[in-house]
């Protein structure tokens, strides 16, 4: 789909068909509210966000869109995720179907106090 590298999100939803860029737009506003302390960057050229740790991507593809909120994140809804393709760290919405919003939010969530946990730890490591 790209081979330029995207400066920000703006710009890599600017690439994108109206219909793709639209379910883009609402994964984004979903784990923007879902995650009011996670910024926005750009991470292996997708959309990302991150607080300590990046928590989630998200990217186009031919014919669906794409969510990589790492393997803790698919193994944690595996249950929820069963109607959906998953992979390893991956999980593919179809495109000709609406997007599972409070699934996002919940996994999003779920990511950001695993990284708070981890920052957490680490804290608490490096005290000793």
């Amino acid at each position: 789909m790209m081979n330029a590298k995207p400066s920000s999100v703006e710009e890599y939803l600017s690439w994108c068909s109206p219909e793709v860029r639209e379910k883009l737009e609402q994964m984004r506003t979903t784990i923007l509210k879902a995650l009011p302390k996670a910024k926005e960057v750009i991470s292996y050229n997708m959309p990302a966000f991150k607080t300590t740790e990046v928590l989630v991507y998200f990217a186009a593809a031919k014919k669906h869109i794409g969510f990589y909120p790492t393997n803790s994140g698919v193994a944690e809804f595996k249950k929820e995720l069963k109607n959906y393709v998953t992979s390893k760290g991956a999980i593919q919405f179809p495109l000709d179907k609406p997007l599972p919003l409070k699934l996002i939010a919940d996994i999003s969530q779920f990511r950001a106090a695993e990284a708070e946990k981890r920052a957490e730890l680490k804290k608490k490591k490096s005290l000793i």
